[in-house]
């Protein structure tokens, strides 16, 4: 059987929005093309158990059944014999040119075929996070005006939502259908908005409601009347909501929630929001969205700035891995922890807004691939609690195969057992979720 584990993570950040029509590609301006090799065996030689990785979608999905693998096939060939579990980020911001911005209706069922082609073309990976934050990705996109649509509404808020969401659910029933098996962990960003005054605690209550849309539609919850409104008033027809409603595969997904210290929020009596720093902090608000869906959590990211001292970034990762802890003991099932990511990033100082090239020093490593404090931190954090986490439960592991063990014979038992259950589970408006990316 598969060993039970904590899951300690890092990621290659692979955000691609594109802003006034310039695509920014995040592997890119952080070298990975050019340092992959170097990179993945860094996270091998880490410690980390798991990569939050994927293959960049705008140079890879070419149009409808055709796909460029060549640079996938070279870097998850390296993943599988290095050992590494990753966890696959089909869609980080962004689309191809040709499918346009997440206003295209057709996005769903195209980004379905892709992940069903990704998940033929790559049979022994079994974690995935099909669209990484959902909500902020259609917030940015369509509610900020910042990337991809660059649209400010609500009308095209709730149609990127809608497609987003919807794209994630057919994505996940895709990639079921080639490996029964598969876990979906939702990477999602989770917020809190504070009311400064009491003439603000109508416009925070309402953001407190809508920070819930996307994992509410994801999961099949009912929203409540108030947000039900808001969508049908906005655009999201009855059907396309009792399409989520009937979308039932919660069972499948943990619960990954990514906290910043800008996850928190402040609210004027007009609806206007400034950063409030850390007022509740990862613990409180984890808390909240657990009691929301009562699924396995996961610590899906988190980084901060090394700052003038060089121990900025090491006492947040102590703070939040202590909240991590406090969230454990406090009963919750939690079964992993990211410091995302591997390297420093390039423009999150403006949201990928300016192409200034400016480094945020936010990695395990720094852009010339030399060690940071906070590596020299994390790995020893992950040297000090990897044998002590997995007692706690063998029950609350997560039934991850590694990719070696992909073919053992009881992995594959339990795969044909799981298709079994899987005939009963509904597969889609469209059918049979199978025919999503044709053959290869």
């Amino acid at each position: 059987m598969a060993t039970p584990f904590f899951l300690f993570a890092t990621g290659i950040e692979n955000s691609n929005p594109t802003v006034d029509g310039r695509r920014v590609d995040e592997m890119e301006k952080c070298r990975h093309y050019e340092y992959w090799r170097e990179d993945l065996r860094l996270v091998r030689d880490f410690g980390t158990t798991v990569l939050r990785y994927g293959p960049p979608i705008h140079t890879t999905y070419l149009g409808p059944g055709r796909h460029d693998w060549d640079f996938a096939d070279e870097t998850f060939a390296e993943i599988f014999d290095l050992g590494i579990i990753p966890v696959v980020d089909l869609c980080h911001f962004g689309v191809p040119d040709w499918i346009g911005d997440f206003q295209n209706p057709d996005f769903p069922e195209l980004f379905a075929q892709y992940a069903g082609a990704f998940a033929r073309r790559f049979p022994w990976v079994q974690a995935y996070t099909p669209v990484n934050e959902m909500f902020i990705c259609a917030t940015f996109s369509a509610a900020f005006g910042w990337w991809n649509e660059q649209l400010s509404g609500d009308v095209p808020f709730v149609r990127a939502l809608n497609n987003i969401v919807k794209g994630n659910v057919l994505a996940m029933h895709a990639i079921l259908a080639v490996r029964p098996d598969a876990i979906f962990v939702q990477s999602e960003s989770s917020e809190y908005f504070h009311a400064e005054n009491p003439k603000a605690i109508r416009p925070a209550e309402l953001l407190n409601a809508r920070r819930f849309l996307s994992l509410d539609l994801n999961y099949g919850r009912r929203v409540n009347s108030e947000m039900y409104e808001f969508l049908l008033d906005n655009g999201m027809t009855r059907d396309e909501y009792r399409f989520f409603m009937r979308s039932n595969l919660k069972h499948h997904c943990i619960m990954g929630n990514d906290y910043y210290a800008t996850n928190e929020h402040r609210i004027a009596a007009d609806g206007s929001m400034k950063s409030s720093g850390e007022v509740f902090g990862y613990n409180e608000i984890t808390r909240q969205y657990y009691e929301r869906y009562r699924l396995p959590v996961m610590h899906t990211e988190t980084n901060a700035r090394q700052g003038p001292h060089g121990d900025e970034a090491v006492n947040w990762l102590w703070k939040q891995w202590a909240n991590v802890l406090r969230v454990r003991n406090s009963g919750v099932p939690i079964v992993g922890f990211t410091w995302y990511s591997l390297t420093d990033q390039v423009d999150w100082n403006s949201s990928l807004r300016l192409d200034a090239g400016h480094v945020d020093p936010l990695g395990l490593y720094d852009l010339d691939r030399n060690i940071r404090p906070v590596g020299e931190a994390y790995r020893q954090l992950i040297h000090d609690w990897r044998d002590v986490l997995p007692a706690q439960s063998v029950c609350l592991q997560v039934p991850l195969v590694p990719p070696f063990e992909y073919r053992e014979p009881w992995a594959e038992r339990r795969r044909v057992v799981l298709q079994g259950i899987r005939k009963t589970e509904f597969v889609g408006e469209h059918g049979a979720a199978a025919d999503y990316g044709g053959s290869e």
